[in-house]
């Protein structure tokens, strides 16, 4: 697939693609005989696993360590699985603190609630 059929299959700008593939947060796109990118199966794989990750707020930093570590090789399969193990840890926290805001706010729309019912009783 050409870079603009991912581009609308991801919905990823084809900027976004190029860095992604600069930065080494996907591995290098196969290209064809004259230089242009040319994804295949495994290539969009990449940019859905990294563009789920990006959207659950994995850091670019950790997801490049990852790629680099599984262009590495079998070998890294344990490093791979901690850096994702750590991840998830990091992730679990901060979906636990976006909960207790949540918790907050509904407390506070409550009390907002009761507010403008009271006044509304009132009149």
């Amino acid at each position: 697939m050409t870079i603009a059929e991912v581009s609308k299959l991801v919905d990823l700008s084809n900027d976004t693609l190029r860095y992604y593939e600069r930065i080494g947060l996907i591995p290098p796109v196969h290209r064809n005989k004259s230089g242009i990118r040319d994804y295949d199966e495994e290539d969009i794989r990449w940019v859905e696993f990294i563009k789920c990750m990006r959207s659950a707020g994995l850091p670019i930093e950790a997801l490049i360590e990852y790629v680099s570590l599984f262009r590495q090789g079998d070998d890294t399969a344990d490093a791979r699985k901690a850096l994702l193990i750590e991840q998830r840890s990091l992730l679990i926290k901060r979906m636990e603190d976006m909960q207790a805001t949540l918790d907050r706010l509904d407390k506070k729309i409550e009390h907002y609630e009761h507010i403008t019912a009271i006044e509304k009783s009132l009149k």
